[in-house]
Parts: structure tokens; C-alpha cells; sequence
């Protein structure tokens, strides 16, 4: 006897396709695949085995990969399944409308935010193709975006448990509005997510049949190895699992204490995360130490305590089974799925919930039901780059609806859409500032610091963001970090010059900008009005004379000389500070600077002020506020004692430790 295995739910693009650095990912791709395209000998090219291991060899050429694939046509395959599935690539690789349109952003650095979504243009562009994107799942068609809006319209919010392990089930119509009630009735403490998971997989006839089988069977390797339905080669996955069966039969059915040890053993012999969930479910956590005194007492209260024959035994077993099986599997998925779903900007995922931003949530809830009638058939314009209307007709925007709805929510008398953004712009600074005390404490900032002067870019992207590049998010904390020694006073989400997700952390681009930071002070009894231009590096010592001293000082010079405010100046910060570049920057207070355009027009001098990552920890430990700090570097720039570069920063320094 013989069970398939039947998918029980949806997951977006494919596994082999899970990023960091998404968006820049995305974006440096499409340029590669492009230029490839255009090679001679490619112009008239198939998508073969041969073409694809020209790809691999091509992305290795321009830096794209690391290592050596085992099977280079795979490797290039699956690195470009996920914009096949995003509509950006068709299934010949060639770069559809959609592609190219997001290419074109990219190379013009184009990211503006021009619709009333209020998201980044690329952003946009992401929410459609996310809405046009469909799933098979067996027999069953389904777009999970739709799916994803209805819920949240219908739920409100999702926690990460129920994003993560139900709105997946939710493959057709039936099953949809079942899981939903059933999300309702979880929160109630009426049902738990298990049980719903479990009552999804059961439904599906391959399963059924399965436990029936099961139920009739004697047990043995061969018939555990049958009902597992893995999707991979049963006996490799599942020979653990008879040892298993049979500890918890001697333990829960034969009530073998002396057995314990046994059950805990074979539970260490299954492999992935089944092997955790089955730990958690039966043990929780584990003391040696009284595994030896009264292993016993290590036991967690579950459903196996209930079992009082061979047949509740097994049909025990094959629940638990089955629902630590499909938990593995949907948290692999959800890292993916959250990605995807990220890149539109129109989701939260903060605080141990998902739902709309505040536009998004007020234009799709008026639009949810209509739109849901769109969720299980495919759109034929995935590859076209068309407007949010002609997806659907759902999808007109209604201004006066959104304003009542937001007005509502919110208790104010917002008369149109522009007064609505500013409604929007005081959310999202209530959020920096709660995102700021989590995330950015002064302890958490100093320990960053740290891994930027060690690089250490894992432990980074873990505590801030995987879908920046760890220069940006340099340049990120640095906009934050001078945002709290500024009192948290300005519009420091529009100083930075950084593309920022809905969860107003960074996002890289594969094109670069202009200075990384202009924070714009108004004048006071400490400083005059003026801007401050914050550039940071983390180009070491060999690359940094090169990389920096020539745009720091075009981009200071240029903004005095379109701004005509001599005030203004630049703080460059970095984690190693060349001798050289110290002595340039100091120089740069007796250097004119021509402008670029008109060599009739320069500024006789300019101030920067060089700063390393140790000089920011001792702002930090000594508490320095902006309004001591400008005293304290106009001073050091208005000083005329004739002392080497190196000598003059030392003394400013020791001047904001001491003073």
C-alpha cells in the first residue's frame, strides 16, 4: 500500500529563491540578466542546460556568486525561480514588461513615493505583482495576497502564529472561510492551532486514508514509513519514527517509567525540526540531572496520557505526527512568505502581529469582500505591467471612503487626503520612537558599533534587518544614533536617504545616492540655522582615501553652494580613519571649492569633521546632546593654532570626553 503525498498548503516563490538583501538582490539580477541577453551570442539563445550554465559562469564573472556549484544550471535555475514567480522574469528568462520597468527604476534610482498608498514606487510595483501572483496547490489555484487581505480584513490582525501556521491552509474558498472562523474561535480559547491544523490535513483524502490504514495495520517499519507521506524518500525520513512509536507505547501505554530515557533517545534520533517539536510536546525542556533522579517528573501533560488502547495509541501518534510534520514545514516557509509579502510595504509585521499600514488597511478593507472573488482563478497579466484598476475593478480608489474610514479610526476631522498623510506621518514617528526604545537602546547601539568595527555581519543582519547590506544599516544607525543626540527633535525619516520599509527599517537598493544623511537644524540659542551632512563608511584603510575624500567634499561643496548657507557642514564617520583622510578633510577649512558645473563659482572653505566609531561610543557613554557637540566642533574647525591634522582631532575629542 502506497500513499502520495498531497501539499496541504501554499507557499510563495520557492525555497531555493530566500534572499537577504532582497530588493538589491532582485534589482542587481535583473541588470545581469539583462546585459547577458544582449551578449552576441545570446541574442537569439534558448533557455537550455547549456545557456543556464552560461548564466551561472556569467553571475560568478560580475560578482554575484560565492563558491562553486555542484550542478550549475540548477544553481542558475533556482536563482531565478523566484522572479519567475514574482512576474518579473517570464519562463525564458528574458526580463518581462515588469522586469524591465523595475529595472529601469533601479538604474535611475528612482524610488519616490508617487501614489496615494503612500509606498515606494518600487513598492508599488511589488503590491500589484503580489496581487496578480497565483499558487497551485494540488487541484487548487490560489493568490495569497488576496487571501492575506481578506483575512486581516475579516481578523483585523494576525498573530505570527497564525500567519505563520493557518493563513497557509487556506487553499480554496471552503477551506478559507473555515480557517478563518476557526482563527476567531483560537482567539476565543476555543479551539488551539494544533487541533486546526490537524483538521485541515485530515480533510485532504490522502491522509484520511492513511490513518485508516494505519488503524487496521500491526505496526511496523514498513507501515510508519507508509503513513508518513513524506515528499522525500520515506525510508531516509522515517525509519526513526518506529522506535519512536514504540518508546511511547511501552511509557504511555505499557506505563514503563524505566522507559523514559528510551523515548527521549529515540525523539533525539529524528532529524530537523520534527525533532524539536517532538521534544517540546513530550518533555518541554530537559535537566540530566533528573532525567536520572525521576524522569518522570520531565513529562509534559499531553495527549498521550489518554491513551488507554493500541488503537488511541496509534491514532495519537499519527495526529502529533502529522502536525509536528506540517509545523516543520510551514516554519520553513514563513521566512519566505513574510519576504515576499514585505516587499509591497504594505504589511507590519511588528510586535507579534501582521496587518495593513494605516492607508493600505482603509483602501483594502473597503475592498476585501469584492476582491476575494478574484482570489482562486488566475490573472494573465502577471507579466504586465498594468495599473492597480485593471487587476481589478475593486481596486478604483474611493477617497471619501478611506477619509471616513480613517477619520473614524483615528477620532479626526481630516477633510481630505493631505491632511490624512499627516495623520499617517505622526503614526509612523509614534512607531520610530517605539521602534527606537526596543531596538536602539544606547546598550544596543554601543554593542553594534562593536560588530561594525568587527564586522560582524551575521550577528548585524540578525539584530537589525536581512534585507539591507550591512553599509546601509551603518548608515541607518548612524541616522538614528544622531537622532537621539539630537533629542529626537526633526524629521530625521526624511533626513535619511535611505529607502525605509513599512516597518521603517532600511532596504538596499543596487543604486547608490547622493550625502547618506542631511539632518536640518533650525537656528537656536547653540547653533545657527543649518544642515548637517552625516556620511558614513565602513571602507577600510587601503580603499577609504579613494572611495571618500572626493565625494564627502563634493557633496558638502555642492550643498553650500546650492544652499548659500556657510553654517552648514559635514560629519564623516567611519570605523578607521586613514591619517591622510584626517588630514584632508582638516584642509578642506583653506581649499576653495569649485562648483562642478561653473568654475566661476566656489566656496573658500568647508567644514568636516572626522569622527570614528570609538569617538561615537564616547558620545554615547558621556551623553553629549547636539546643541554641546556644534560648540564643540565649531570650535575645533575655528581654530587657528597650527597643529598637525592628527593632533587637532585628538584635542577635539579629548575635548568632548572632558568638557
Amino acid at each position: 500500500m502506497e500513499f502520495s503525498y498531497k501539499s496541504f498548503c501554499w507557499c510563495l516563490g520557492t525555497t531555493s529563491f530566500r534572499t537577504k538583501n532582497f530588493n538589491k538582490t532582485i534589482e542587481t539580477q535583473l541588470g545581469l540578466l539583462d546585459s547577458f541577453w544582449k551578449l552576441p551570442e545570446n541574442i537569439n539563445a534558448i533557455w537550455d542546460q547549456i545557456v543556464q550554465k552560461k548564466y551561472y559562469d556569467y553571475m560568478k564573472k560580475n560578482n554575484f556568486l560565492v563558491g562553486e556549484a555542484k550542478i550549475k544550471d540548477k544553481d542558475a535555475r533556482q536563482k531565478t525561480s523566484g522572479m519567475v514567480a514574482l512576474g518579473l522574469l517570464k519562463q525564458n528568462r528574458k526580463l518581462s514588461d515588469v522586469g524591465v520597468s523595475l529595472l529601469n527604476m533601479s538604474r535611475e534610482n528612482n524610488f519616490e513615493t508617487d501614489n496615494f498608498l503612500k509606498i515606494p514606487k518600487d513598492s508599488f510595483l511589488f503590491a500589484k505583482q503580489l496581487l496578480k501572483m497565483h499558487c497551485k496547490v494540488e487541484t487548487d489555484i490560489v493568490r495569497p495576497f488576496i487571501i492575506l487581505i481578506y483575512a486581516l480584513s475579516k481578523a483585523d490582525f494576525l498573530s505570527f502564529e497564525e500567519f505563520k501556521y493557518l493563513l497557509p491552509l487556506c487553499t480554496n474558498e471552503e477551506n478559507t472561510d473555515d480557517i478563518i472562523h476557526k482563527i476567531l474561535l483560537h482567539r476565543q480559547n476555543k479551539l488551539d492551532i494544533d487541533q486546526i491544523i490537524f483538521d485541515r490535513i485530515i480533510s485532504i483524502d490522502n491522509y484520511s486514508k492513511a490513518l485508516e490504514y494505519f488503524l487496521e495495520q500491526p505496526v511496523s517499519e514498513s507501515v510508519i514509513s507508509t503513513i508518513a507521506l513524506n515528499r522525500k524518500s520515506s525510508e531516509k525520513y522515517t525509519k526513526a519514527y518506529f522506535p519512536l512509536y514504540n518508546a511511547l507505547k511501552s511509557v504511555y501505554l505499557n506505563k514503563q517509567s524505566d522507559k523514559i530515557k528510551d523515548l527521549f533517545n529515540a525523539i533525539m534520533g529524528l532529524s530537523g525540526g520534527t525533532k524539536d517539536l517532538w521534544k517540546k510536546y513530550i518533555f518541554g525542556k530537559v535537566s540530566k540531572k533528573l532525567m536520572e533522579i525521576d524522569p518522570a517528573a520531565l513529562l509534559n501533560v499531553t495527549e498521550f496520557d489518554h491513551v488507554i488502547n493500541e488503537k488511541e495509541l496509534k491514532l495519537t501518534f499519527f495526529k502529533v505526527l502529522h502536525i509536528n510534520k506540517a509545523k516543520t514545514l510551514l516554519d520553513d516557509y514563513f521566512d519566505l512568505n513574510r519576504r515576499y509579502f514585505n516587499i509591497s510595504d504594505l504589511i507590519l509585521f511588528q510586535e507579534d502581529k501582521v496587518e495593513l499600514d494605516i492607508i493600505p488597511k482603509h483602501f483594502f478593507v473597503s475592498v476585501a469582500d469584492c476582491l476575494y472573488q478574484e482570489a482562486f482563478r488566475i490573472n494573465d497579466k502577471l507579466f504586465n505591467n498594468i495599473e492597480l484598476e485593471e487587476i481589478s475593478p475593486c481596486l478604483i480608489l474611493n477617497k471619501e471612503d478611506i477619509l471616513a474610514r480613517i477619520n473614524t479610526n483615528f477620532g479626526t476631522q481630516a477633510k481630505n487626503l493631505e491632511e490624512v498623510n499627516q495623520i499617517v506621518e505622526d503614526e509612523r514617528y509614534k512607531r520610530l520612537q517605539q521602534l527606537i526604545d526596543d531596538k536602539f537602546t544606547d546598550k544596543k547601539i554601543l554593542a553594534l558599533l562593536d560588530m561594525f568595527q568587527s564586522r560582524a555581519d551575521t550577528e548585524i543582519q540578525a539584530r537589525v534587518t536581512d534585507n539591507a547590506d550591512v553599509p546601509t544599516i551603518f548608515e541607518y544607525v548612524l541616522g538614528i544614533l544622531w537622532y537621539k543626540i539630537s533629542e529626537r527633535q526633526g524629521k530625521v525619516l526624511d533626513y535619511m536617504k535611505l529607502s525605509l520599509g513599512a516597518d521603517l527599517l532600511p532596504k538596499t537598493h543596487a543604486a547608490g545616492g547622493e550625502a547618506d544623511i542631511v539632518y536640518e537644524y533650525s537656528g537656536s540659542d547653540d547653533y545657527p540655522e543649518h544642515s548637517l551632512l552625516l556620511e558614513a563608511t565602513l571602507a577600510d584603510s587601503i580603499n577609504q582615501r579613494r572611495m571618500e575624500m572626493e565625494p564627502v567634499s563634493r557633496h558638502l561643496g555642492q550643498h553650500l553652494l546650492r544652499s548659500k548657507n556657510m553654517d552648514s557642514y559635514c560629519i564623516f564617520a567611519t570605523n578607521y580613519l586613514h591619517p591622510n583622510v584626517v588630514s584632508d578633510f582638516r584642509s578642506r577649512k583653506n581649499v576653495p571649492y569649485y562648483d562642478q558645473q561653473d568654475d566661476t563659482k566656489c566656496v573658500e572653505s568647508m567644514k568636516i569633521i572626522p569622527l570614528s566609531t570609538d569617538d561615537l561610543k564616547a558620545i554615547i557613554r558621556t551623553g553629549r546632546k547636539y546643541r554641546d557637540l556644534y560648540r564643540i566642533f565649531d570650535n575645533a574647525y575655528k581654530d587657528e593654532t597650527q597643529v598637525r591634522p592628527l593632533e587637532w582631532r585628538k584635542q577635539m575629542i579629548e575635548n568632548i570626553l572632558s568638557e
